[in-house]
């Protein structure tokens, strides 16, 4: 659902099917979206983050788009260019906050290249 988003599509995002049929995105990479050489830029790592939760929602609660209260992002090394994976789980759903989390991955989702949470605002 929020991988057919322009702002997605731009990134190249794509939904993969996993076993457990949690919904998880994948940005492979491209030169577009290097910052330093030879990593990924940071902005694009977060984005990749805050798209898995509004997935995550988007899948739970059938609203593609709550409004985010606020996220936090923790950069754990630096992301290489290579493919990026990203999935969110939500901790928390309440009448009208919801809390989620999220993980970015590179190879082996194991050794995470970043989180993220976020608290977003339900209609």
């Amino acid at each position: 659902m929020i991988a057919r988003t322009p702002y997605a599509q731009m990134l190249g995002i794509r939904s993969v099917a996993t076993d457990d049929g949690a919904v998880t995105l994948m940005m492979p990479a491209t030169p577009s979206l290097e910052g330093r050489t030879g990593f990924l830029y940071g902005g694009v790592i977060a984005s990749l983050l805050e798209l898995a939760c509004l997935e995550a929602v988007a899948q739970e609660r059938r609203e593609p788009w709550p409004k985010p209260i606020n996220m936090s992002f923790d950069f754990l090394r630096g992301g290489l260019m290579i493919d990026s994976y990203a999935q969110a789980r939500l901790v928390r759903v309440g009448r009208r906050v919801v809390n989620a989390d999220a993980i970015c991955w590179q190879g082996d989702r194991d050794k995470p290249i970043a989180t993220g949470r976020m608290h977003l605002l339900l209609d």
